[in-house]
């Protein structure tokens, strides 16, 4: 399913600015806290219970850190896809607070290329906020954990 670059641009704005003013009111010692950038790139497949794996890398301070990715989730999950993320982490004191268990609850639908943006934070307030593509072919409404680590 492919959407005018014109929507995508708009719903990967809202979906910035929704986060950013959640996250600034859920975390209010943020402001000693900084930011780096981030890019991860994931399999997920499943027949109603998914799996996801994959790996990325934090770039933060002039270094660049390896991340583990992996992740599960359980709900309408039919398909398998690949999906390249760019983006920021923000809210983060050191590498290590960017690991830990991202929740989300979605849907979606990717029929051989499709765009994606999300914005998620972990139990240490790290906030990531990603927009990407996704190729392959599947259709999820789930719940879904993933968890990030450094390597």
């Amino acid at each position: 399913m492919r959407f005018p670059s014109g929507f995508r641009a708009l719903f990967v704005a809202i979906a910035a600015l929704t986060g950013a003013a959640v996250t600034t009111v859920a975390v209010p010692s943020a402001a000693y806290a900084d930011s780096g950038t981030v890019s991860i790139r994931i399999f997920k497949a499943g027949f109603v219970i998914g799996g996801s794996a994959g790996s990325g890398v934090l770039h933060f301070h002039g270094r660049n850190y390896p991340l583990s990715v992996g992740g599960l989730s359980y709900g309408f999950t039919f398909g398998a896809s690949e999906t390249h993320f760019n983006g920021r982490v923000t809210h983060i004191r050191r590498p290590s607070d960017i690991a830990g268990v991202y929740a989300q609850a979605g849907v979606g639908i990717a029929a051989i290329h499709g765009g994606q943006a999300v914005v998620l934070t972990n139990q240490n307030g790290a906030v990531l906020t990603l927009t990407g593509t996704q190729n392959g072919l599947i259709v999820s409404a789930d719940l879904s954990g993933l968890a990030l680590g450094l390597k």
